[in-house]
């Protein structure tokens, strides 16, 4: 642990951290009201019924996203790998057709020029 870590921020003691802080004071008919809201909520709740089908469809709509997900990632994939195949043969295509200056002799073996010295045990 540092000094950092364990130095506290200012005005965070404990004896500071709750003064001023108070509740807002609560409406005279609070509880009434929440009483009355959960209720609503609970026949509201009990009125709404599932569509019999709801598995159904949401299983199929999700079957066909997954299928064009699918699709379409193959479809990216193939021609990601079509463009860098072609440019490929392009750029190949480009290099010049004459021998280019490692390649400028006259064909002769490199054994038959001269080499370097080999010390031989």
């Amino acid at each position: 642990m540092t000094h950092r870590d364990a130095t506290p921020s200012r005005g965070t003691s404990p004896d500071r951290a709750d003064r001023g802080r108070t509740e807002p004071p609560r409406p005279p008919d609070a509880e009434r009201t929440e009483r009355e809201l959960r209720e609503a909520l609970r026949v509201l709740a009990g009125e709404v019924l599932p569509d019999p089908d709801a598995y159904r469809t949401a299983r199929g709509e999700w079957l066909r996203r997954e299928r064009r997900r699918r699709l379409v990632l193959t479809v990216l994939v193939a021609v990601v790998f079509t463009l860098a195949t072609l440019i490929g043969l392009w750029v190949l295509n480009q290099a010049p057709s004459q021998p280019g200056v490692i390649f400028s002799g006259d064909g002769a073996a490199a054994a038959d020029g001269p080499s370097l010295l080999r010390l031989r045990p």
